[in-house]
């Protein structure tokens, strides 16, 4: 038997939950890693697994041994990487996650550009509005709106990023005259979820802050979406700069309210413990923090 096999197999059981998703992160069949866990089960004597209502999971032996061979099994993977990258060329798979406001255009561009660097990186790249378990999910690096809440990842702060009032041209022509805040409420307002606190707009005015209460035309959790009906001049937005930037100086868009803003966001690049980093997330890292900070509109 592969122990070391075998053990990988089954820290990937406990962490998926599931003797197909561990499959599938490991690229081999179901019925393999189904074989590796009962030789390994033989080989211990004693049973690791058992099915829960939705997920199988570790008995209090398995429990044990899982808690031991982590740490020993990513010090070993992360020994044999860095010595088989030692003064070679960044390669290998690389998992990243991000929110869709940001990753379609900014993180997919610093994508690019690290595989330019590295044209032997493969890179999986999902973006949704949704915090991911990392371990569970198996993602090397992620990218979030707000900061994380668990002790086991390292936090990378990259910065806030602004939020603003927008709207298109054509939309202000014809529109109400807007003046101040109060009169937010006679136009129509297209807002990203994330904007609004219990049905009300925080605005901020240098120090001073103010909840206005609105009822949007458009509530999205989409970029694109939002972006689209700004353009065809649906109303007013509330955006954050780095998705607007570019209209913002074409024309395309103007601001609203200029000396107003909406509570940032902040975004920070997690990823587990640095202790066994693959080289390749490492590098990432590396590549794409100051890249992020340099986006316009982050500070």
């Amino acid at each position: 038997m592969d122990l070391a096999a075998a053990l990988r197999a089954f820290l990937r059981i406990v962490e998926r939950g599931s003797m197909t998703a561990a499959a599938a992160d490991l690229g081999v069949s179901q019925p393999a890693v189904s074989k590796l866990l009962r030789n390994l089960e033989a080989h211990v004597g004693a049973r690791l697994l058992e099915r829960g209502p939705r997920a199988l999971r570790p008995t209090a032996r398995g429990l044990a041994l899982y808690e031991a061979a982590g740490g020993p099994l990513a010090a070993i993977d992360a020994a044999l990487e860095n010595q088989r990258g030692e003064g070679a060329e960044i390669a290998g798979e690389l998992r990243l996650h991000g929110p869709s406001c940001i990753g379609e255009v900014h993180l997919r561009r610093i994508v690019t550009a690290f595989q330019d660097a590295h044209p032997h990186v493969c890179v999986s790249l999902s973006l949704e509005n949704r915090p991911v378990d990392l371990i569970f999910e198996n993602i090397d690096v992620a990218l979030r709106m707000g900061r994380p809440s668990e002790r086991s990842l390292i936090q990378k702060r990259i910065g806030f990023s602004r939020r603003i009032l927008v709207a298109s041209p054509s939309y202000l022509s014809r529109s109400a005259p807007l003046r101040d805040a109060a009169d937010l409420s006679a136009h129509d307002l297209l807002v990203t979820d994330a904007s609004l606190r219990n049905g009300a707009l925080r605005l901020r005015k240098g120090e001073t802050a103010e909840d206005i209460p609105v009822r949007p035309k458009l509530v999205t959790n989409s970029a694109q979406v939002l972006v689209s009906a700004l353009r065809e001049g649906r109303g007013i937005a509330t955006a954050q700069l780095l998705l607007v930037a570019e209209e913002l100086r074409s024309g395309a868009l103007v601001r609203v309210l200029p000396d107003h803003e909406i509570e940032p966001s902040e975004f920070f690049l997690v990823y587990p413990s640095a202790r066994f980093l693959r080289p390749v997330v490492r590098a990432f890292v590396d590549f794409a923090a100051p890249a992020l900070r340099r986006v316009e509109g982050i500070f």
